[in-house]
């Protein structure tokens, strides 16, 4: 049975890209993919999203196709890496909706607040997101 978690991050993102990587680190199972949705080789349509679900907030696709987003997509990240129970309590009733709350905001603003972050990234793609990949004024949100 394929057991792999697929996570579209945003290697465009410091934050991201380096949490993707702590987590891919700590994946002793490789069950854990990596897909950077600002590779210029990203096709969103490949997992039935568009380039402005994918840009908005953290996916990650079960291995029966259920796609997971925002906080939820982390959560299950963590848990596939055998550290569920670091977010285990952001599940809790009320506890849930202000991490959600705090993870959209995140999103929303990741690439301003990485901004002084990025000249420590070891890529390119820390500086400048893809060309048509993420637009100014965009609603992370969604």
């Amino acid at each position: 049975m394929n057991d792999i978690l697929t996570m579209l991050y945003d290697g465009a993102c410091p934050f991201c890209r380096r949490e993707a990587d702590w987590l891919k680190r700590r994946d002793r199972s490789d069950r854990l993919r990596l897909v950077d949705i600002a590779d210029g080789n990203f096709e969103s349509a490949k997992y039935g999203l568009t380039d402005e679900e994918v840009s908005g907030v953290l996916h990650a696709i079960l291995p029966d196709g259920t796609v997971l987003k925002g906080m939820d997509a982390v959560r299950e990240a963590y848990r596939v890496v055998g550290l569920g129970w670091i977010l285990a309590p952001t599940k809790l009733p009320g506890v849930r909706a202000i991490f959600d709350m705090l993870y959209g905001c995140f999103a929303r603003n990741r690439l301003a607040l990485g901004r002084p972050f990025r000249a420590s990234c070891s890529s390119d793609r820390c500086s400048s997101p893809a060309p048509d990949t993420f637009k100014p004024g965009h609603d992370m949100t969604k």
